[in-house]
């Protein structure tokens, strides 16, 4: 086992070495193939293997240098929302890396709105990559909510995966789909008419309510077993502990 680390970690270092003199195409290619890797690894249904990565880091730091890295000027739009999406889901399991051990991603002051990072050429936070890079330069399209993670359980479920200029779209439909029809994520109680569904819809209201749809009706759109209209709306806790596989 020692072997193999000390062998990837041998080709991380050398795929390191390339980044400064490739091509802006290449270091976006390079930065999807990368995280498509790392996530394979270390992610296992929806849990990330932070004690691994935390004693492995050369990944994950290949990974924070190629995010910084990588050039957007003539990126697609689909590029950019592709490489954006990964690069928050990325950048939160380097935080969490930095800072293990954690029982909770709030415990390390600052993990959304003080520490920011190198991403396309931009110092960020978390939240400014989540707010300004994705949800307004995308009409706050409320799919992303199911497709970013932030380390904690009550997050809809990270994928182990990257996503892919290729297959963004198709990959945010099928993620929201999941999400909603999730019993873990959304809890019915028919006899008392309510249906309990995760805090993101109160921090984000807006971007599921519009002028002629609820937050129910947004559901409904993915639900298989539909939510009756007259159901009363209530926000369960936000369980904030670690998404740690163990």
């Amino acid at each position: 086992m020692k072997t193999i680390a000390r062998f990837i970690t041998a080709v991380l270092l050398l795929v390191s070495t390339t980044i400064t003199h490739a091509q802006s195409s290449e270091k976006l290619e390079l930065f999807f193939k990368l995280s498509d890797y790392f996530l394979k690894r270390h992610v296992y249904k929806g849990l990330v293997n932070y004690q691994y990565s935390s004693k492995n880091s050369a990944e994950i730091e290949l990974l924070h240098k190629t995010a910084g890295a990588v050039d957007l000027s003539n990126a697609t739009s689909s590029e950019r929302k592709a490489f954006y999406i990964n690069a928050y889901n990325v950048l939160v399991i380097y935080q969490v890396t930095k800072a293990y051990p954690l029982a909770r991603p709030l415990d390390k002051d600052g993990f959304f709105d003080k520490t920011s990072y190198l991403v396309a050429g931009e110092q960020l936070t978390l939240n400014d990559l989540e707010s300004k890079k994705i949800l307004e330069s995308n009409d706050n399209d409320p799919r992303f909510h199911f497709v970013l993670a932030c380390a904690a359980i009550s997050c809809p479920k990270l994928y182990n995966l990257a996503y892919k200029p290729e297959n963004v779209e198709a990959l945010m439909e099928e993620r929201t789909h999941l999400a909603l029809n999730d019993d873990s994520f959304i809890y019915l109680d028919q006899r008392r008419k309510k249906v309990m569904v995760s805090k993101i819809f109160e921090w984000y209201t807006s971007d599921f309510e519009t002028t002629n749809d609820s937050i129910i009706d947004f559901i409904n759109k993915y639900r298989t077993e539909k939510i009756p209209s007259d159901y009363k709306v209530e926000y369960y806790e936000y369980d904030w502990t670690l998404n740690e596989r163990t």
